[in-house]
C-alpha cells in the first residue's frame, strides 16, 4: 500500500515532538480524579471508539475514579474463555496480529510491506546477547492493541518468571503507518522484557511502550515506565520466582501499544487463522506446542499448562 503525504507528515511530526513530555502529560490527565473531567474523558472515548462496556466487570462508566481505571478495566468472569488442551498456546491479549513467523538468524520481521520489509536484530529487541541466543531460529508474534481493545495482558502458557528487563527508549506510535516508516521501531521504543521458563523452553513476553502510553504495569512490580534512572536494568526477581498459570494476568498497558512473543526453535506451530491482519481475543488458541518441545516437560519443575 502506498504511503500518503499525510502518513509521512504524521511520522515526521513524531520525530520532532517531545515524546516523553507529551506522554507524561497524558499520563497525569488520565489519572485526574476531578469528576467532571474524568467523566468527560470517558464519555468522549466511548463516543470516539466502539467499546463493549457490558463485558466489563464494572459496566458503569461513570463509576470509575479516573480515566485510567476505566481504560485498564477488568472483564467479567468468562468474558474471555481460555483455550483448552495441554499444548494450546493462548493469545496474551486482545488485538490485531501485526506479524508472526520464524526468527531468521538475528532478525525479526517488523512489518510486512509490498516493496520492502524492515528488519531489526533480536539482540537489540531484548537487550541481551545471551538471552537473544535462546530464541534464534525460533518463533515470534507481534500483536497490536488499539485504544478500544481490552488492555490487560495474560500468560500464553504456564511459566516460572526468570527475569524482567526494563529498556528505556523512544515513544513512537506503534500503528501500521509508523511501523512502515520507522526502521527498528520495536527495538527503539521503551519496553519491558519478561522471560519465563516453561514446559516448551524459554518464553519472552515483551511489552512495547508507545506515544501516550504513560506506563507499563506488571503484576508484582507496579508501573515500570517511565522509570528513573533511564537506563537498561534488570528488576529483582524473588528467591522463589512466581509461577504464572496460563491465562493469569501478567500486566497491563495504560494506553494502547504492542505485545511481542518469542519462543525457541521448534517450540510451536501457529494456528492457520493466526496471520497478519487477523483479530484475536485474549485466551483464544493462537498456536500449539510441538511434541518434541514438550517431551521433557516437568524436568524443570514448571507446571504443565
Amino acid at each position: 500500500m502506498a504511503l500518503s503525504l499525510g502518513d509521512r507528515a504524521f511520522v515526521a511530526l513524531q520525530h520532532a515532538l517531545p515524546q516523553h513530555a507529551i506522554t507524561g502529560l497524558v499520563n497525569r490527565i488520565a489519572r485526574v480524579r476531578t469528576p467532571w473531567l474524568k467523566r468527560a474523558l470517558i464519555r468522549g472515548f466511548l463516543e470516539l471508539y466502539t467499546v463493549d462496556i457490558a463485558e466489563a466487570a464494572n459496566a458503569d462508566p461513570d463509576s470509575y475514579a479516573t480515566f485510567n481505571e476505566f481504560f485498564t478495566r477488568a472483564l467479567k468472569p468468562g468474558a474471555r474463555p481460555l483455550c483448552t488442551g495441554e499444548h494450546a498456546l493462548a493469545s496474551p491479549c486482545d488485538g490485531t496480529v501485526s506479524q508472526r513467523g520464524t526468527i531468521e538468524a538475528q532478525g525479526l520481521l517488523q512489518a510486512r510491506l509490498e516493496a520492502k520489509s524492515h528488519w531489526y536484530t533480536l539482540e537489540a529487541l531484548v537487550g541481551d546477547a545471551a538471552l537473544a541466543a535462546e530464541f534464534v531460529g525460533g518463533e515470534f508474534a507481534t500483536i497490536y492493541l488499539a485504544p478500544y481493545n481490552y488492555h490487560r495482558v495474560h500468560m500464553p502458557l504456564t511459566g516460572r518468571l526468570r527475569a524482567v528487563r526494563y529498556i528505556p527508549g523512544k515513544l513512537y506510535s506503534v500503528n501500521a503507518v509508523t511501523a512502515r516508516l520507522v526502521p527498528n521501531l520495536f527495538a527503539r521504543n521503551e519496553r519491558a522484557v519478561c522471560v519465563f521458563d516453561t514446559q516448551a523452553g524459554p518464553l519472552a513476553v515483551i511489552f512495547v511502550g508507545a506515544l501516550n502510553v504513560g506506563s507499563i504495569g506488571l503484576v508484582g512490580y507496579g508501573d515500570l515506565t517511565p522509570a528513573r534512572p533511564r537506563r537498561p536494568h534488570l528488576l529483582e526477581v524473588p528467591a522463589q520466582p512466581r509461577v504464572f498459570e496460563r491465562g493469569a494476568e501478567l500486566g497491563r498497558f495504560n494506553m494502547g501499544s504492542t505485545v511481542i512473543l518469542l519462543l525457541p526453535r521448534g517450540a510451536c506451530a501457529w494456528e492457520p487463522a493466526f496471520v497478519p491482519g487477523a483479530t484475536v481475543r485474549m485466551g483464544t488458541a493462537i498456536g500449539r506446542l510441538l511434541a518434541d518441545a514438550t517431551s521433557g516437560a516437568g524436568a524443570s519443575g514448571v507446571p504443565r499448562a
